[in-house]
C-alpha cells in the first residue's frame, strides 16, 4: 500500500525539503519542480487533513451500526500487533523526484478487522501500530498528516465494506464487500497522498499519476484477496491453519528474496548516481576557465558544496540514517570540510582534525575498512566521539590516497528499521566511500593537471597558455589595455661558470620582484626563457610605460649569485588594442596579437639600443615585409627575380683584369629592388643561405666556364656564410660543383668575413683546411673591422685578405685610416698573402694604394657591380686583349 510524507521506508516519502538526485531528463517525464513548500502550509495542510479525518471518523461511527465482538480488547491488540508487523515488513521502492513505492502488508489485518473487529477497535489498532512506528523513527513533524491519512484509510474501508454489503444484500459472496473496503483504503490514502505531494510544491504529471493509482489497486488488490483466502481458509476449512502457515512461509520465502533484490537495485542505483555527480562536478570542473587573476597558488580547487550536500542526503535516504556527515579535504593545506545531512550536527562536532589540540579518535582511525561503533559497547575514546555528535550508533569509513587522509564519511543513527545498522548498509557505505574517495583523488589530480597545464613549472607564474586564457576575458570587458613584453639578459657566465641551476633562480628571483611590484592581483606570467608578459588593465599607454620603467628599475638590482652578485638588464616592448586598430576601425581584441605586437617592440627596442619602447603599426609592416622576403625567397630563386652581378677586381699597377666579386641582387615584383643588406640577413636567419650560396655559386662557376671557353683566366668571388663554416658537408658541395662546371679550383674564391671566423676558429678551422686542400682560393672580408684577428691569422689557411672599404674612403682625409691600410698592406706580404683593397673610387686611392704595394684594388673607380650583359659590354668597351705567358688572353684595363 502507498504511505505517507515522511516515512523513510513507507510509500509514498515526500519529505518537505528534500533535494533531488535524479537526472534532469529523466526527472522531466513525470515530475515538474515548482516552489519549495513552506512548513506551514503543509502544517495547515495536516491541521486539515487530520480534522477531516475525525471528522469523517465520527460520522461514519455514528453511521454504522454497533457490533458485538467478544474479547474485544484481545483482538484489539491481536490487530494491533498485525498492523505492526505490515508496517515493518515494508519493501521500500524509489520514484522519481525524492518519492517512494512501499509494498506493504497493511491490508491483510485490516481485512481480518473488517471481517472480526468493530469500526473503533480497527482504527485504534491502526493508529496505535503506524503512529508508533513514526515516534520511533523520529518524524514527528509529520504525525499530523500521516495520522489523518490512518483515519482517512479505516473510516473509507468500512463506509465501502457497509456500502457494497447493502448493495449485494443476498446476491454476492459475503466476502466482496470486505475485499472491496481492503482495497478502497489504500487507494483512498494514495489520492491524498498525491494531494500532498501539489502541497509541497511539486506536480506530478496525470500519466504518472495513473500509473500510481493503478499500481496501487493492484497491490491493494493482492494483499486484500490474501487476507481474504486465509480468514476463509482459517474460518471454513478443515485443518485450515497448517494450509495457511504453508502458505505463508512460501510467501515469505518469496518477500525475502524479492526485498534483496530490491536493496541491491537500491544500492546499485544510489552508487551510479553517486558516480554520476561526482563524474558531472569532475567535467565541470575540467570546462571551468583558468584561474582568475590573482589565484595562480590556487592548485586544488574545491568543488561547490552543494554536489556534495547531494550526494549526503543520498546516502542518507539510502542508509535511513538520521544523519550523513562528509569531512572532505579538497587541498592538502586547508583543514577538513564538513557537510550535514538530516538532524543538526552539534557545534562542537563541526570543526575536527585528525591531530593536534582538536584531534578526534574517529579522524585517526587507520586504514580505510569501514567500523561499525555503539555507544554502549565502545570504547571510552569512541564514546567521548560518538557523544560530541550526539549518536548512539555510527557507520564511520575514512576515504584515503595512499596514506593521504582525504576525509570521512559518518552514518549516525538507524532509523527506519528496529534494528541498527546492518551488513547491507556497511556494504553499501563502504562501496560508496570507495567511490568517493578515487573521485576525489581523481578531482585532486585534475585540478593539479589543470594547474600545471596553465602554470610554469619553475617560477609559479603564469605560462603562455595560462596567460591566454586569464587574460583574454578580461581584455574583452577593458578596452583601455596594455600587454607588456619584458625579456631579462641573464649573463651567459652565470650559467657557464656555475651551472643553469643559479641561471634558473634568477629567473625565479626576477619573477618574484614582478609579482612583488605589480600586485596579486595583475596577471603575470613567464613565457619560455627568460621572458615574462604582464597584462594591465585599465591602463593608458603613458603610465604602461611608466610601469614598464619601474619594472626594469625593480630588475636592474643586484641578484646574488653564490655569495656574489650579477646585474641582468631588461628590454620592455608593450603594445594597446588601440596599436592593433590601426585605420581606426574597432577589432576584436586578441591576446596573441598584442604578445606578438609587444613581441615586435621589444625587438625593435634591441635594434635601436633603447629599453623600452611601444608598438606602432609601421613596426609591424617591416616584419611583415622580412616574413614575405623570406617565404618568397624560394620561389624568387625558381623563377628568375635573384639575379648575380658581378664587380670587377685589377691588378695593382698592371691593371690587367683579374676576377670578379659575385654580388646577389633581387628585384621584388612588389617591393622593387631589394638591397642585399635588407634580405641577405633575413635569408640566413631563415636557414635558407644555403640555397643562397648554392645559388651564387654556380652562376658564378657558368660565367667562369664561358669565359674559359673563350681562352679568359677571370675568377669569380662568391661570398660565404658563417652557416656554411659549421656545415662539414660543405666543402664536398664545393668540389662538386667545380667538377659538374669543368672549372679549375683557382679561378673559385671563397670571401668569408673576419668577424664569422673569429667568432668561433677552432670550429671554422677543418671545413676551411679541406676548402684549401681542393685549391680553392680562401680571402677574409672586411679585414680590419673585427679583434683580435692578427693572432688567429696565420693560423688560419687563407690566401688573401680584402681591407674593408671603410679604411679606404677614409685614406684621402684621414691619417689613422692610412695608417691601417699600410699596416694591413705590409702584414699581408709579410704572412705572403694577397692584398685586395675594396672601395677605391678616385685615382688617388689607387695611387696610394699602388705605391703601398696593394696587390688587387676593386670599387666605384673601376667599375660598379654589372649583370652578366652589361659585364660583357664592360669588358668590350673598357678593356684591351693581350696574349699572356700561358698562351691564355690577357684583359687590361684601359685608363
Amino acid at each position: 500500500m502507498p504511505e505517507h510524507p515522511g516515512v523513510a521506508d513507507q510509500g509514498i516519502a515526500v519529505p518537505v525539503a528534500t533535494a533531488d538526485l535524479r537526472d534532469p531528463v529523466e526527472r522531466a517525464g513525470d515530475w515538474q519542480p515548482e516552489e519549495a513548500a513552506p512548513n506551514r502550509r503543509f502544517l495547515f495542510f495536516s491541521v486539515l487533513v487530520l480534522t477531516s479525518a475525525v471528522a469523517a471518523a465520527a460520522a461514519v461511527s455514528w453511521w454504522l451500526p454497533p457490533r458485538h465482538t467478544p474479547q474485544v480488547v484481545l483482538v484489539g491488540l491481536l490487530l494491533a500487533v498485525g498492523f505492526l508487523l505490515a508496517e515493518q515488513l515494508a519493501i521500500n521502492i524509489d520514484v522519481r523526484g525524492g518519492v517512494s513505492w512501499s509494498i506493504t502488508f497493511c491490508e491483510i489485518p485490516m481485512v481480518i478487522g473488517l471481517f472480526v473487529a468493530p469500526f473503533e477497535v480497527v482504527l485504534a489498532a491502526h493508529l496505535l501500530a503506524g503512529v508508533g512506528t513514526l515516534l520511533v523513527r523520529k518524524v514527528q513533524d509529520r504525525i499530523l498528516y500521516n495520522a489523518g491519512a490512518m483515519v482517512f484509510e479505516i473510516t473509507s474501508a468500512f463506509a465501502v465494506v457497509t456500502w457494497v454489503n447493502d448493495a449485494l444484500a443476498g446476491v454476492g459472496p459475503a466476502w466482496a464487500g470486505v475485499l472491496a473496503g481492503a482495497v478502497a483504503a489504500p487507494l483512498s490514502s494514495t489520492l491524498l497522498a498525491l494531494v500532498c505531494v501539489r502541497v509541497l510544491g511539486r506536480h506530478m504529471r496525470l500519466g504518472a499519476a495513473v500509473r500510481l493509482v493503478a499500481r496501487t489497486l493492484v497491490l491493494g488488490l493482492v494483499n486484500a484477496s490474501m487476507g481474504v483466502v486465509g480468514y476463509q481458509v482459517v474460518s471454513h476449512a478443515e485443518a485450515g491453519w497448517p494450509l495457511l502457515v504453508l502458505v505463508m512461509a512460501g510467501l515469505s520465502a518469496l518477500y525475502i528474496a524479492y526485498s534483496g533484490l530490491l536493496r541491491e537495485q537500491r544500492d546499485l542505483e544510489a552508487l551510479s548516481e553517486v558516480s554520476l555527480i561526482v563524474a558531472r562536478s569532475g567535467h565541470q570542473a575540467a570546462a571551468r576557465p583558468a584561474p582568475a587573476i590573482g589565484d595562480e597558488g590556487a592548485v586544488a580547487e574545491a568543488p561547490d558544496t552543494d554536489e556534495w550536500q547531494v550526494i549526503a542526503d543520498r546516502i542518507k535516504d539510502q542508509l535511513g540514517a538520521a544523519r550523513v556527515v562528509l569531512r572532505l579535504r579538497f587541498d592538502p593545506q586547508l583543514p577538513l570540510r564538513t557537510i550535514v545531512s538530516g538532524d543538526e550536527l552539534p557545534t562542537d562536532a563541526l570543526e575536527l582534525e585528525a591531530g593536534g589540540s582538536r584531534a578526534d579518535a574517529l579522524l585517526r582511525l587507520p586504514g580505510s575498512p569501514v567500523r561499525h561503533f555503539r555507544r554502549a559497547d565502545a570504547t571510552p575514546e569512541i564514546r567521548h566521539a560518538l557523544a560530541r555528535r550526539g549518536a548512539d550508533e555510527a557507520l564511520v569509513v575514512p576515504l584515503r590516497s595512499g596514506n593521504h587522509l582525504l576525509g570521512l564519511v559518518e552514518a549516525h543513527d538507524k532509523l527506519s528499521r528496529w534494528r541498527g545498522f546492518g551488513q547491507a548498509d556497511v556494504r553499501l557505505i563502504g562501496t560508496t566511500a570507495s567511490h568517493l574517495a578515487t573521485a576525489m583523488d581523481n578531482r585532486r589530480l585534475l585540478a593539479t593537471l589543470r594547474h600545471d597545464a596553465y602554470h610554469d613549472p619553475l617560477t609559479g607564474l603564469l605560462n603562455r597558455p595560462g596567460f591566454r586564457r586569464t587574460a583574454g576575458e578580461p581584455l574583452r570587458g577593458h578596452q583601455e589595455s596594455v600587454v607588456l613584453r619584458i625579456d631579462l639578459d641573464v649573463p651567459s657566465t652565470v650559467s657557464d661558470a656555475l651551472g643553469y641551476a643559479w641561471s634558473d633562480r634568477m629567473v625565479v628571483a626576477a619573477g618574484r620582484r614582478l609579482r612583488d611590484a605589480l600586485g596579486p592581483d595583475v596577471a603575470l606570467a613567464r613565457l619560455e626563457g627568460a621572458q615574462f608578459a604582464v597584462l594591465l588593465l585599465d591602463t593608458a599607454p603613458d603610465e604602461a610605460h611608466a610601469v614598464a620603467e619601474r619594472l626594469r628599475a625593480k630588475l636592474a638590482a643586484p641578484y646574488p649569485v653564490d655569495r656574489l652578485t650579477v646585474e641582468a638588464t631588461s628590454v620592455v616592448g608593450y603594445s594597446s588594442p588601440r596599436a592593433i586598430e590601426g585605420d581606426g576601425t574597432a577589432l576584436e581584441l586578441d591576446v596573441d596579437a598584442l604578445l606578438q605586437n609587444a613581441d615586435v617592440a621589444l625587438r625593435a627596442a634591441r635594434s635601436a639600443s633603447e629599453t623600452v619602447r611601444a608598438y606602432l603599426p609601421t613596426m609591424g609592416q617591416i616584419f611583415l615585409r622580412r616574413f614575405h622576403l623570406v617565404t618568397q625567397f624560394r620561389q624568387a630563386l625558381e623563377t628568375g627575380q635573384v639575379k648575380v652581378h658581378y664587380q670587377p677586381k685589377v691588378a695593382l699597377p698592371s691593371r690587367q683584369v683579374l676576377g670578379v666579386e659575385a654580388l646577389v641582387r633581387w628585384r621584388h615584383p612588389e617591393f622593387g629592388r631589394l638591397d642585399p643588406d635588407e634580405f641577405v640577413p633575413a635569408v640566413e636567419a631563415a636557414g635558407l643561405v644555403d640555397a643562397l650560396t648554392g645559388f651564387v655559386m654556380d652562376q658564378s662557376l657558368i660565367r667562369v666556364r664561358k669565359w674559359m671557353d673563350r681562352g679568359l683566366r677571370i675568377a669569380a668571388a662568391v661570398n660565404l656564410s658563417v652557416r656554411s663554416l659549421d656545415d662539414p658537408s660543405f666543402p664536398d658541395r664545393v668540389d662538386e660543383a667545380l667538377r659538374k662546371h669543368g672549372v679549375p679550383p683557382e679561378l673559385l674564391t671563397l670571401e668569408l668575413t673576419e668577424s664569422g671566423v673569429m667568432a668561433d676558429p677552432q670550429r671554422a678551422l677543418p671545413v676551411l683546411r679541406r676548402l684549401h686542400a681542393l685549391g680553392v682560393v680562401l680571402a677574409v672580408d672586411d679585414f680590419g673591422t673585427g679583434y683580435s684577428s692578427l693572432a688567429y691569422l696565420r693560423q688560419l689557411p687563407v690566401d688573401e685578405v680584402k681591407i674593408d672599404k671603410s679604411f679606404v674612403l677614409g685614406m684621402g682625409t684621414d691619417l689613422g685610416d692610412l695608417a691601417v691600410v699600410r699596416s694591413i698592406v705590409e702584414l699581408g706580404h709579410s704572412l705572403g698573402l694577397t692584398v685586395v683593397a675594396e672601395g677605391v673610387e678616385d685615382d688617388a686611392a689607387r695611387d696610394q694604394l699602388a705605391g703601398m704595394g696593394c696587390d688587387v684594388a676593386q670599387g666605384y673607380l673601376i667599375s660598379r657591380p654589372l649583370s652578366e650583359s652589361r659585364l660583357e659590354a664592360w669588358l668590350q668597351a673598357r678593356t684591351t686583349q693581350a696574349r699572356g705567358l700561358r698562351e691564355e688572353t690577357v684583359l687590361t684595363l684601359i685608363s
